[in-house]
């Protein structure tokens, strides 16, 4: 091994070292949120708000370090840097993108928006709970005031057009406001046409035959045995999972410990199912990188949007498709003591696929689902700029809500404070939804080539075959690859909408039977 390859490998191992201890600060602190969404009582928010903040400034001195920049450095002007593979090269990228980018945020900034979010989330509980903006209004300007800081900062560093495009950026690497906005356009025109087929048909499902009071114990067994079937294990010894009960479903966690959170209604028995069905999908996903990749930048999602299309696979392609419920209707009047027994199958089906514009994104049926993402992200493009300031939003959100659903907003708590992410200072998030609704489209068009029976396979009860198609083509490729690139490698083309908008009308048609 000559001198230069040698120096080139122990900096590398140095580096992977200090990035090791970032990433395992990282897990710790999605615990605490965990902890802060399900098992902290009322009177501990101001404390975990700042154990949050000095973990944040532990994090981001870390992150900072000259040492990393210096080893960096090292690495990149060795001799031997491009004999390096592809994933050792791709670790340096995104840890070099990484470091540039905090060492531009002042240590003040990062603490304070860490505080400011605990303080946030919970003023934006308050205000949820009595319907009232003004209570959160203040909270909220301060954390927007923390983000469109840190945006300024970054679209330098970034080179991004715009400070939007730089929180975009965070969760949806390389991605644009415009370039969104060219995909959601043929999105919405083709949702649009699929709406209005639906709301013109004389077959209508009959969505109010799913209300009926399911105690919240059987609830819980019915995720369980949900969860057993995705193969998402929270009872076993070696257990990396656990379902709890929040405000608004997440999950958080990393390869070993994933957990997922849902919210029981006694009369809304699809609600945590389907939430089940949502978070599983981005917990399987987070549990299936590969192990060796554990603690390395590679060893990731490429982005929320990939992240999505997890989630929204499980949840819709699979879980509210007919041959799931071949298999798991019998399964779900068994733990519910037959209370659907009275309601055929395909009823049945067509009523958790009812489409109908409404209120409550999180409670949207597929088609009108991404018209709500839109509208989030509409806002957000003229609230980072300043186009419109945060009294606006209520009025900007019924008035947007009106113009894409035809709905009234009645308050504020089924209007604009029904999501947490502004609350968390999630700017930019929220097309990740919507993107990653198209690229599910475009799995699933893939994966028929692969496994062509794979709707017999499920009515069968055989998920098996088409996990291990996710794992390997989407959950093992991790962060090797910015999402753009991940698309085309799995499919062959670039991001489409054409495959998604497919697979709502071959649905719906036999839904509406247009």
């Amino acid at each position: 091994m000559s001198k230069s390859t040698g120096a080139l490998n122990s900096n590398y191992e140095e580096l992977m070292a200090q990035f090791k201890e970032i990433i395992t600060l990282h897990t710790a602190t999605s615990i605490i949120y965990w902890d802060m969404e399900t098992k902290m009582p009322p009177k501990g928010v101001n404390l975990r708000g700042q154990q949050l903040a000095a973990l944040s400034k532990v994090i981001h001195r870390l992150t900072t370090n000259p040492e990393i920049g210096n080893l960096l450095s090292k690495i990149e002007k060795n001799p031997n840097y491009e004999s390096m593979d592809e994933l050792h090269k791709r670790n340096i990228y995104l840890i070099r993108k990484h470091y540039d980018e905090q060492t531009k945020l002042p240590e003040k900034l990062v603490a304070d928006t860490a505080k400011q979010e605990a303080i946030a989330i919970d003023v934006w509980k308050k205000a949820k709970a009595t319907k009232d903006f003004s209570k959160f209004r203040p909270e909220l300007e301060k954390m927007l005031d923390l983000k469109k800081q840190a945006a300024n900062i970054l679209m330098e560093v970034k080179k991004t057009k715009t400070p939007y495009d730089a929180l975009i950026d965070i969760y949806e690497p390389k991605m644009t406001a415009d370039s969104i906005s060219s995909v959601f356009k043929a999105l919405r025109d083709g949702l649009m046409v699929i709406l209005q087929k639906c709301l013109a048909s004389p077959n209508q499902p009959n969505p109010m035959a799913l209300k009926r009071k399911i105690p919240l114990d059987v609830q819980r067994k019915i995720s369980n045995e949900i969860v057993k079937f995705i193969e998402y294990d929270v009872e076993s010894p070696k257990a990396g999972g656990r379902i709890d009960e929040t405000e608004h479903p997440f999950t958080t966690g990393y390869f070993d410990d994933v957990r997922i959170t849902t919210h029981y209604y006694e009369e809304d028995m699809t609600s945590s199912l389907f939430s089940i069905l949502h978070e599983g999908g981005h917990a399987i996903y987070d549990q299936n990188f590969k192990q060796e990749w554990m603690f390395q930048p590679i060893g990731d999602s490429t982005s929320l949007g990939f992240h999505e299309s997890q989630s929204r696979f499980v949840e819709n392609i699979i879980g509210r498709s007919r041959e799931f419920w071949t298999y798991f209707y019998p399964r779900l009047n068994k733990l519910t003591g037959n209370t659907f027994a009275d309601l055929a199958l395909d009823d049945f089906v067509r009523a958790i696929n009812h489409v109908k514009p409404s209120k409550i994104r999180v409670e949207a049926d597929e088609v009108t689902y991404c018209l709500h993402i839109i509208i989030r992200f509409e806002i957000e493009q003229d609230l980072i700029p300043g186009k419109i300031d945060v009294k606006d939003l209520p009025e900007t959100w019924n008035e947007k809500y009106k113009k894409y659903l035809g709905i009234d907003i009645e308050n504020d708590s089924e209007g604009v404070l029904q999501d947490i992410h502004w609350a968390s200072g999630g700017f930019g998030y929220f097309p990740t939804y919507a993107l990653g609704n198209i690229i599910s489209g475009q799995l699933l068009n893939t994966m028929e080539k692969s496994i062509p029976n794979w709707k017999k396979q499920l009515a069968n009860g055989n998920f098996g075959d088409i996990k291990k198609w996710l794992i390997k083509n989407v959950h093992q490729q991790g962060n090797l690859y910015d999402p753009a690139v991940l698309v085309k490698r799995i499919t062959g083309e670039n991001m489409n909408v054409k495959p998604y908008l497919d697979y709502l009308n071959n649905k719906c048609s036999w839904v509406y039977e247009y």
